[in-house]
């Protein structure tokens, strides 16, 4: 399997109250733990909110590239991801995601079928596959 893209992160600090930056500097991000989870919360950014951007920039990515392959001409499409951190009754945590996909002009089966063959090319989705609960949502 060949290798597309690589980069990396270095958390530095106390975790989710520390800093988080890509290796080239672009991304530089202080981070809180949310006021809901007993923390700061604030004008910080959390891992959550991370992932919640890059699942959804990916999958709108892969939505438009979908449509493009099939013909399908998507206008002012959004994809929403939203993350939640969930206790496990063992005691540790997961996570689930729920992705809205908004495709306005299209036919629901249309936008539906599309936002389901993403679902199965998205990088997150793949890598989330059977390890955490991803609920898909459409509407046009």
């Amino acid at each position: 399997m060949p290798t597309l893209y690589t980069t990396e992160a270095l958390s530095t600090g106390d975790g989710r109250n520390g800093e988080v930056r890509s290796v080239d500097g672009v991304l530089d991000e202080l981070l809180a733990v949310p006021k809901e989870m007993g923390g700061p919360g604030g004008d910080k950014t959390n891992p959550e909110q991370l992932f919640a951007a890059g699942y959804a920039a990916c999958f709108h990515n892969g939505l438009r590239l979908i449509a493009g392959e099939q013909g399908v001409r998507v206008g002012a499409s959004t994809v929403q991801s939203q993350v939640s951190l969930l206790a496990l009754d063992t005691g540790g945590f997961t996570l689930a995601v729920s992705l809205a996909a908004h495709l306005p002009g299209l036919e629901q089966s249309t936008a539906e079928q599309l936002v389901k063959a993403t679902h199965e090319v998205c990088p997150y989705s793949n890598a989330t596959r059977g390890n955490i609960e991803v609920t898909l949502n459409t509407t046009v």
